[in-house]
């Protein structure tokens, strides 16, 4: 019979080493990400207290009837005291709505208006079944790019000119891709004008902004909560990874 102190010393050591091998895994997996949430409290996040919470050590946004958002409001992603700052990144999340209706985004390389409003590029993702992975930019030009587009965007005269100069996939097989009421995993590349998105593996969108004008090179990240309806929407395993 194996000596039972010797039994434990072993499962400790065992326990510690699939942890640790669990670590390397992740970081192999994943080099040069950096977590933006710890899993536990909205540290390293500001937004409005009545619409933001960790709820089952995920962040929730949440609009009941008795408590609507009085137009659309963020989180804003943090460093110390300061806004964080993007420019060249990749970042992964996930994504989840609760309800019959739900519209929602990630804003990067945006602009903070006061007052927890964000203006700038948007990965969008709603219940229905138009507008998730499409590229809209908040309190500026609207929609840049439609699901499965390729566009190069161009100045024309002030104003700005959409190309459809491809395709990067079907719009409907990317819907039928979506979890309506499940988690989704989201992708955002940006590095310098060039933009892409992916929803569970399927690129939605490409765009290259050549309005110099318009076309943000870095600002802030943060989560969209939207005016209209009750609606409840969730993110998890935010991280980013610099590509300067």
């Amino acid at each position: 019979m194996m000596n039972m102190t010797k039994l434990a010393g072993a499962l400790v050591v065992s326990a510690a080493f699939l942890s640790q091998t669990s670590m390397i895994s992740a970081q192999e997996t994943e080099p040069g990400f950096k977590s933006l949430f710890n899993g536990k409290d909205l540290s390293g996040w500001a937004g409005r207290p009545n619409h933001w919470s960790v709820e089952d050590g995920v962040i929730t946004g949440i609009t009941t009837k008795e408590n609507p958002a009085k137009g659309n409001n963020f989180l804003i992603a943090k460093d110390g005291d300061q806004n964080l700052i993007v420019d060249d990144f990749e970042l992964r999340y996930s994504y989840k709505f609760t309800g019959e209706w739900g519209n929602s985004g990630v804003q990067y390389r945006s602009k903070d208006r006061g007052n927890f409003v964000v203006n700038g590029y948007q990965a969008d993702f709603e219940v229905g079944t138009t507008y998730s992975g499409i590229l809209y930019e908040e309190g500026g030009r609207g929609i840049l790019c439609q699901r499965g587009q390729k566009v190069v965007i161009k100045d024309d005269n002030g104003k700005h000119k959409i190309e459809v100069v491809g395709k990067v996939g079907d719009s409907k097989e990317i819907q039928a891709g979506i979890n309506v009421n499940g988690w989704n995993d989201y992708v955002v590349i940006a590095k310098g004008n060039h933009l892409q998105q992916w929803i569970n593996g399927k690129q939605t969108i490409d765009v290259t902004d050549e309005q110099e004008a318009k076309a943000a090179k870095s600002g802030i990240l943060a989560l969209q909560l939207h005016a209209g309806p009750p609606m409840k929407v969730q993110f998890k395993n935010i991280r980013i990874k610099s590509l300067k």
